[in-house]
């Protein structure tokens, strides 16, 4: 599909300067642009790269004031905030990417699920009974969606996805590949004979909308009631979230962090990657975690936190001062009792 430089400048509200019937197809990055592609520029060390880009269309904002000739095959489009403009257009390109509709005939759905209008469902994907896909529903080849579970319109789950039975999926989510929602939380009960019997797990978990959920991640189902993901959170691959955790609205958790069974996270937090929480903790609204931190305390709204186990970043950050110059103040130490047993003779 081919889109012209006027084309373009009327989505994002700009202007041509150069050749308005340009014509591109594919995207490219500025420094390795070459002809019929659509780059940007919205950073200024990037700059020297427009002057020999062979990319057909670039992206500029309007304070952007050349300082060399820029090459005849290359036409601008202006706009306010050049960044931000591309950011549009690689959302649209994307929706067209991926705008699939159909039932594939390799597929296994229940009589008993009820479908709604523009689905796309992929080869070897299983429907089990009662389910409920809303409108525009996208699921990709190889997924499972179990008995009972629900998925609002225009959510996208992508290939060998399993949701098991009776979980709730929002409208307009995005589940990347290899997610696992609803599998057994860790729950066993030592018993006499100094064993493990495992505790049923009969709850649900609950995406509410605008949730994505990045590769290989595993959200447990709750021992009773619901594991809940609020409206708008954000979770990286290879993240283990465990059962009757809740996350707030918003909070974003960078990969491979580990969330124990009914933690609590407030809205707006941001969590960095390879974190571990203990269970049964509540984390305040507005928290940030630094990557690899090991969080064994309840943490009020508005902290910022580091370290393992975790305290205030600004002690921390003192205290590892300190603790880079250990080996100087211990070789000084050793000085200072050798001067004093020297004095005592």
């Amino acid at each position: 599909m081919e889109f012209s430089a006027h084309q373009i400048a009327e989505m994002l509200g700009g202007t041509v300067e150069g050749n308005p019937e340009a014509t591109v197809n594919t995207l490219s990055k500025i420094e390795e642009g070459k002809p019929k592609s659509l780059s940007f520029l919205g950073n200024p060390k990037y700059t020297q790269y427009i002057y020999s880009t062979d990319a057909t269309i670039v992206i500029v904002s309007n304070d952007f004031k050349a300082e060399e000739p820029i090459k005849e095959s290359c036409t601008l489009i202006r706009v306010e905030n050049a960044h931000a403009s591309f950011g549009k257009l690689l959302e649209a390109y994307n929706q067209i990417k991926n705008n699939k509709v159909g039932i594939d005939k390799q597929t296994a759905i229940a009589e008993s699920a009820k479908l709604g209008e523009n689905l796309y469902i992929g080869a070897f994907t299983a429907i089990g009974e009662n389910v409920t896909l809303g409108d525009n529903v996208k699921i990709y080849p190889g997924s499972y969606i179990g008995d009972n579970v629900t998925v609002g319109a225009n959510t996208t789950i992508f290939a060998d996805v399993k949701i098991y039975s009776d979980c709730v999926i929002g409208a307009n989510c995005m589940i990347h590949a290899g997610v696992v929602i609803g599998a057994d939380g860790f729950g066993f009960a030592p018993n006499s004979e100094n064993q493990y019997n495992k505790v049923p797990q009969i709850g649900n978990v609950i995406l509410e909308d605008y949730v994505e959920v990045g590769s290989n991640t595993s959200i447990d189902r709750a021992t009773l009631g619901s594991t809940i993901i609020r409206k708008g959170v954000k979770l990286d691959n290879l993240i283990q979230i465990a059962h009757n955790v809740e996350i707030g609205e918003n909070t974003v958790i960078a990969a491979q962090t580990g969330v124990a069974g009914s933690t609590k996270i407030g809205k707006n937090c941001m969590i960095g990657g390879q974190v571990g929480f203990a269970g049964h903790l509540t984390i305040g609204e507005n928290v940030k975690i630094a990557a690899q931190s090991g969080i064994g305390n309840n943490i009020k709204d508005d902290e910022i936190v580091q370290g393992s186990p975790a305290f205030s970043i600004g002690d921390y950050k003192r205290s590892y001062v300190m603790f880079r110059n250990l080996p100087q103040m211990s070789t000084d130490l050793r000085q200072l009792k050798s001067e004093i047993s020297e004095l005592k003779k």
